[in-house]
């Protein structure tokens, strides 16, 4: 006998529905405010420590020579033999003579006037990042005659006091003028260009990384060479 299935109203097949909540839809939200905050952080880290935008590279260098206007590369020193002669007559005949050999040491020192350069005098290869700069002519100080180290011999038999003041007073002259001299010797000159343009790329190269330019080349040149 066929048995007959009943359905209860209960046992209906329905689709369920889903009744979720915009809070409950979003509840992952708050990880993605952190993850942009994090990103935001980073970012400002890197901007304030890292990242380094690239400014004028002339103008850079001009700065830091307006910071210095004048730039010591070099010093010398040496000594000098200064001798000078002296006659002491009466009546226009001469007696005495005296003769003083002094060797005095001098030194003198070679400056760069960095105040009168401007942009003419640099050029920027953006291509090869290279920085040319044209030096003006080295200059020399006075020479500095130490006299208190000075060693004199003298000849004579007899050297009045005015003989001494006049042979001591000639060669401090003279050694000063030697000194001039011997500092524009081109072999101290060569050794004192040498010396500036070491200066002066050592000079440019925190700059030139400050604006940007780590592996930026700096030529030194003067102005009188081709």
């Amino acid at each position: 006998m066929a048995r007959k299935l009943r359905y209860r109203r209960d046992d209906t097949l329905a689709p369920k529905l889903s009744h979720e909540t915009p809070l409950q839809k979003f509840a992952g939200a708050p990880w993605i405010v952190v993850a942009l905050l994090l990103a935001a952080v980073a970012w400002l880290v890197w901007r304030a420590f890292y990242y380094q935008e690239e400014g004028d590279p002339v103008g850079s260098a001009m700065l830091a020579f307006e910071r210095q206007n004048s730039l010591t590369v070099f010093s010398s020193r040496f000594e000098v033999v200064a001798e000078s002669e002296d006659t002491r007559g009466v009546l226009g005949v001469p007696v005495l003579r005296s003769r003083q050999a002094t060797i005095v040491p001098a030194s003198v020192e070679y400056r760069l006037d960095l105040s009168g350069m401007d942009r003419q005098d640099f050029d920027w290869d953006p291509e090869a990042e290279t920085l040319t700069v044209s030096l003006p002519q080295i200059q020399t100080t006075r020479p500095n005659i130490d006299e208190g180290a000075a060693r004199t011999f003298t000849e004579g038999t007899w050297v009045t006091r005015d003989a001494s003041a006049d042979l001591a007073r000639n060669n401090s002259q003279q050694a000063e003028r030697r000194a001039s001299a011997f500092a524009r010797n081109p072999e101290i000159l060569a050794l004192a260009r040498q010396a500036a343009r070491q200066a002066v790329r050592q000079n440019l190269t925190v700059p030139l990384q400050i604006a940007g330019y780590d592996e930026a080349v700096v030529n030194v040149r003067f102005a009188d060479e081709g």
